[in-house]
């Protein structure tokens, strides 16, 4: 299974690990994802997510209705 948010799509970065010699040699910066359970009231149920710390922050901040909604605007769910 790959590191991919559910909700925003994020997923893992390639960089450069920089020595002190400046020898640079290829990295992976990967993403802060945990599995989390939210409830939505609309729909009366439960549903498991697979989503990014910053995802989580959001949907306390903005609501998970509206954080729904602008994933399935932006066609990360359907």
């Amino acid at each position: 299974m790959s590191r991919v948010c559910d909700l925003t799509g994020k997923r893992a970065m390639v960089g450069n690990n920089v020595s002190h010699a400046m020898n640079k040699t290829k990295r992976k910066f990967s993403v802060n994802l945990l599995k989390k359970r939210f409830y939505l009231p609309e729909e009366d149920r439960w549903i498991t997510l697979r989503v990014a710390a910053s995802t989580i922050k959001t949907i306390n901040k903005n609501g998970i209705a509206a954080v729904l909604k602008k994933a399935q605007a932006g066609g990360f769910i359907k």
